[in-house]
């Protein structure tokens, strides 16, 4: 108990609402904990003494984390290349969108990561909770694909500058032909990236520590390479280097096997031919075959590096784009074209070794502008996270943005172009064409890319196994959780290893040119999904959306968003759909095996916005007839335990939607809701658990009321939102009715179906529940019958091909049953249904049962007796409960007795009878005619149409005005001399209710007739009769029911709207 007087208000809350007093501490010093979620809670206090006081400010924690991300292995090994061929111009374009795209994606990363704490897992944890678990596992996964296969690319560079620029000569395969070279490259790549992805996984599972000591090593040596290149190009305004290129005609040389650029030299007054002139001739003499090129054009010396003054840049401002094995040309440059069939395989030319059009280099290019999340990856390190991340990322990316863009414009101003198309450097003895512009020294690139590649590719293979920890501990993803777990200080070695796995994948293809654009795919796909989640969280103003950073647009994001698509087809538009499909299965995956998370991501908000739309687009009135489907609401009964009573109700619901349209399934407490918290919650657990499992998609709505007759009242006004509500009403038929015990079940029942009629809703009774079949059975054969006796909306036809959709019922044959009397054309009402079914598009057998009139049986009156004796009974007599319930017993078994002694008649009666019994909540006058036995012929809808004539509501289907104007102005004349026999009569018989013995008769000849046709069908659908208006009779009504139903297996009865649901019209 709170012991203070001053906040005694609110002392009995103190338990779930501590004081603010003691709250503010905990708040203030939040770090990278999960504010509010469960699951960290327990662990927030011992987590808070482990974690270090932040202490690192925006230039130290994000601006060169950022830096040395971005900056990298295309800078110093394609970065010339990629200017050689798209000429500085197309370069200058790949560069800037690809610039823009990250500047856009920090923008809208910005504005997420500083609208709350954005705990350990950066990228992953800011489109998770941004755009929900489903989108934030994908682009999770896919980030972190990307950053595994960044791994790779890291690691090949590093090999590419090994074996090409610092030791040549440790290669493992070794080729003397130059055309298998490249092949014997890749293979040693192979070996080596195993090698060394082997070495780095060591060193990160032994201890992360030393990688992050070593990164600003490597950082250095990135800066220190960057200014060895501006040192040079200033160096080449007034003293270029010295680097010779060896030219015949206008192609360029390879200067492997030579180093003399001439044909022949003179020495002690003689002609002696050089190295190059014995490989281009078949023998060192001058007078030997050479290749018809050689002999056509001169051997010239230019320099490679003309300087920063020497007006190259014009000469490189347009692209030179080239075919696979293309020899490298100098633009503008005298030749003679040779013979066309001389072979250039083994000539010491400079080959181009891939394809090369503009998109392929915006897939190379693109992983170097890669890297902008490092500070927000960090952001539990930080003093002030939500200043230093905007502000670190946005100048790291400004900074290598204007490094990539000056590099660009000063290799074109410096370099001659045959060097910048020459790939590895052959042209110039092999060593990095960027290492040529650089000053003091070449080596000082080298080394400086190799230790920059190295600390690049082991960042990369401790970050992503962390990522891929993140995203298994948020349990989104079932199959990648044990990759959650790791050593005791929390090192995850399970994803280590697999993130070594991909990273091998990597290696073995080989080729920095193939790797960088599949990694590009998945760094587009996340930062796609960054503007994403910006520009929706913008949109829909979600009170939670308040960043601190202010420069952010829903434009900006939008315009990020297209770019970076734009950019994904532009590098590879398979790889793009293959990255796609890729995040679309994860997607799917965790949307339907995936832990529901609640976060509350703007997926969920736009999602209620769109709903919100869609209802207020809805008319709040009812559908056409092409639209209208039964949109239901399930009545359930639960038991003490708030468990369902009937489970197969549910799966007849889900046999009878597919998933389509509005289910609601509601339940009724009885109590005062403040009582029944719990169990209401309860409640609605059970019913939605049952309803996952009988894959029942719909709302659950449990209502609590005071008597459980006004709580399904309530339901039925009050379910449903707008222009979504029910229009169809499904329950399961009250077993018990007859036992005292549920004496009000009946009527409540009866209730019901006046209300869904008073409502204009349609009512579905599935009589024998626990009969119907499970999702899991399947009918191999049978009917589904359908009585049609009256016309009420033709909710009768549509059931059953609703039913036939699902594949428990899909083998069934549809058959419907009308009823003919003596005056009817029995043959062309047939034929009048056949082309009503016809134009309907129904594919169901029919059948016309000729019902006569006859004499009311016997049995007929012994079983009114019986009703209305045992209704009297409940009525008077005030017994105690058990002399009650043996009465009841004993008149029960009296009434079976009778039914067993009593054989059924021939199945023939009164048509007029049964729509007397179908339609007495009508005008009962009018319903219970019995027709003048020389009216005309007339087709079965049209007698089933007079009853429809009674409805206020408009029918449009197939009957005419004319046609119901002749039906209800139909002769009157009543004929009631088959209603008794007085010859037969009993003296106990004369006292009864006429109109209840009418209705008796209908029910026990029409269930004789139904029982003849359809005893074995596996579903019967029988027009429901209506209570009578009279409200004495409401026991009687459930007896007339009963007595039509028995005998048979599966029924339901149907009782529609009186608006039409099916039409012929397309």
């Amino acid at each position: 108990m709170y012991e203070g007087k001053n906040m005694a208000l609110f002392e009995e809350e103190m338990d779930s609402n501590p004081m603010v007093s003691s709250l503010l501490n905990k708040l203030a010093n939040y770090t990278n904990l999960t504010q509010g979620v469960v699951e960290h809670e327990a662990d927030e206090d011992s987590k808070r003494k482990e974690v270090k006081g932040p202490r690192m400010g925006t230039f130290i924690g994000v601006y060169l984390p950022c830096l040395q991300n971005i900056l990298g292995v295309i800078l110093f090994l394609r970065l010339t290349w990629i200017v050689g061929t798209a000429g500085v111009l197309e370069s200058f374009i790949i560069v800037f969108m690809c610039c823009a795209c990250t500047m856009l994606t920090a923008i809208s990363m910005s504005a997420i990561a500083t609208n709350g704490v954005v705990p350990a897992g950066g990228s992953y944890y800011m489109i998770s909770r941004s755009l929900g678990p489903e989108f934030g596992g994908a682009v999770g996964l896919c980030f972190y694909l990307g950053t595994t296969f960044a791994g790779a690319m890291y690691i090949l560079g590093t090999i590419e500058i090994l074996l090409t620029y610092i030791t040549p000569s440790a290669a493992i395969f070794k080729v003397t032909d130059v055309a298998e070279e490249p092949e014997a490259m890749l293979n040693n790549m192979r070996v080596y990236g195993t090698c060394i992805i082997i070495l780095m996984a060591i060193v990160v599972f032994v201890g992360v520590k030393y990688v992050n000591k070593l990164a600003l090593v490597f950082l250095a040596c990135v800066i220190l390479s960057i200014i060895a290149i501006y040192a040079g190009v200033i160096k080449t305004a007034f003293d270029p280097p010295d680097f010779p290129i060896c030219l015949l005609g206008n192609r360029t040389l390879s200067k492997r096997n030579f180093q003399v650029c001439a044909k022949f030299i003179e020495s002690n007054n003689e002609t002696k031919t050089t190295a190059l002139w014995r490989l281009f001739c078949d023998s060192p003499f001058l007078n030997a075959t050479c290749d018809d090129y050689f002999n056509r054009n001169n051997v010239t010396e230019i320099q490679g590096i003309p300087g920063i003054m020497s007006g190259v840049l014009a000469d490189n401002l347009w692209s030179a784009y080239s075919e696979k094995g293309s020899i490298v040309e100098k633009k503008n440059q005298p030749s003679v074209a040779g013979a066309e069939d001389s072979k250039m395989g083994g000539l010491p030319y400079v080959f181009t070794d891939i394809m090369t059009y503009f998109t392929m280099l915006v897939g190379i290019y693109f992983p170097s502008v890669t890297g902008i999340m490092a500070g927000s990856n960090r952001s539990g390190d930080l003093k002030d996270a939500q200043k230093s991340i905007p502000t670190g990322t946005i100048l790291a990316i400004s900074t290598t943005s204007f490094i990539y863009l000056s590099c660009i414009v000063l290799f074109g101003a410096c370099i001659e172009g045959v060097i910048l198309r020459d790939k590895f450097g052959e042209a110039v003895n092999g060593i990095l064409v960027v290492g040529t512009l650089a000053w003091p020294s070449p080596w000082v690139i080298v080394i400086g890319s190799f230790f920059s590649t190295c600390g690049a590719g082991l960042q990369s293979l401790t970050g992503a196994p962390r990522l891929l920890q993140a995203i298994a501990r948020d349990g989104i993803v079932p199959f990648i959780q044990i990759f959650g777990h790791g050593k005791a200080n929390g090192e995850p070695t399970w994803a280590l290893l697999l993130t070594a796995g991909i990273c091998e994948i990597g290696i073995l293809i080989a080729s920095l040119d193939s790797v960088a654009p599949i990694l590009s795919m998945f760094f587009l796909m996340c930062y796609m999904f960054v503007n994403l989640a910006c520009a929706v969280q913008t949109l829909l103003r979600t009170p939670n959306w308040r960043p601190r950073f202010k420069y952010y647009h829903w434009t900006l994001s939008f315009v990020g968003m297209s770019l970076c698509l734009a950019l994904m087809f532009i590098c590879s538009w398979y790889y793009a759909l293959i990255a796609m499909l890729i995040a679309g299965c994860i997607y799917k995956y965790i949307e339907y095996r995936g832990a529901e998370k609640e976060w509350g991501d703007g997926i969920r908000g736009l999602s209620l916005n769109a709903a919100r739309y869609a209802l207020l687009r809805v008319e709040d009135g009812p559908p056409h007839t092409k639209n209208w489907r039964p949109q239901l609401l399930v009545l359930l009964n639960l038991d003490n335990e708030q468990l369902v009573k009937h489970p197969r109700l549910l799966s007849f619901t889900s046999q009878l939607k597919a998933g389509k349209g509005l289910t609601i399934v509601g339940s009724v407490l009885q109590g005062i809701y403040l009582d029944k918290c719990t169990e209401t919650q309860k409640a609605e657990q059970n019913v939605k658990a049952l309803m996952s499992v009988e894959k029942t998609k719909g709302f659950c709505q449990i209502v609590v009321s005071p008597s459980f007759r006004d709580g399904i009242s309530y339901l039925i006004q009050s379910a449903g939102l707008g222009g979504m509500k029910h229009n169809t009403v499904l329950m399961a038929w009250p077993q018990s009715w007859k036992q005292t015990e549920n004496r009000f079940s009946w009527k409540n029942f009866v209730d019901t179906v006046r209300e869904t009629t008073a409502a204009q809703q349609a009512l579905l009774v599935a009589k024998n529940i626990d009969l119907f079949p499970t999702n899991q059975e399947r009918f191999t054969e049978g009917n589904i019958d359908v009585w049609w006796i009256v016309h009420d909306g033709g909710m009768l036809m549509l059931l059953p091909f609703l039913l036939r959709q699902h594949k428990v019922w899909r083998k069934c044959k549809m058959r419907i049953f009308t009823v003919a009397q003596m005056d009817d054309n029995s043959i062309q009402m047939k034929k009048d249904l056949q082309m009503f079914l016809y134009h309907l598009r129904l594919n169901a057998q029919v059948e016309v049962v000729e019902m006569f009139e006859n004499d009311i049986s016997a049995f007929t009156y012994e079983k009114t007796l019986m009703m209305e004796q045992r209704s009297q009974m409940l009525k008077q007599m005030q017994l105690s409960k058990n002399e009650r319930e043996r009465e009841i017993q004993s008149i029960t078994d009296e009434s079976r007795g009778s039914i067993s002694r009593e054989s059924y008649s021939s199945p023939l009666s009164i048509v007029q009878d049964a729509q007397a019994l179908m339609t007495n909540d009508y005008q009962e006058e009018e319903a219970q005619l019995i027709h003048d036995k020389n009216t005309a012929s007339r087709s079965a809808p049209a007698a089933e149409a007079s009853v429809a004539a009674a409805v206020p509501e408009k029918v449009h289907m197939t009957w005419t005005k004319e046609k119901f104007v002749a039906e209800k102005h139909k002769n009157k004349d009543s004929n009631v001399s088959g209603f008794k026999d007085i010859f037969n009569m009993k003296p106990e018989w004369e006292n009864l209710n006429q109109s209840n013995v009418r209705r008796m008769h209908t029910a026990v000849k029409l269930n004789g007739v139904v029982l003849n046709k359809s005893q074995d069908a596996q579903l019967v659908l029988l027009n429901m009769p209506g209570p009578p208006k009279n409200r004495k009779g409401d026991e009687n009504y459930m007896e007339f029911l009963e007595v039509l139903t028995e005998g048979l297996d599966r029924v339901l009865l149907v009782r529609g709207s009186g608006r039409e649901v099916i039409t012929i019209y397309s």
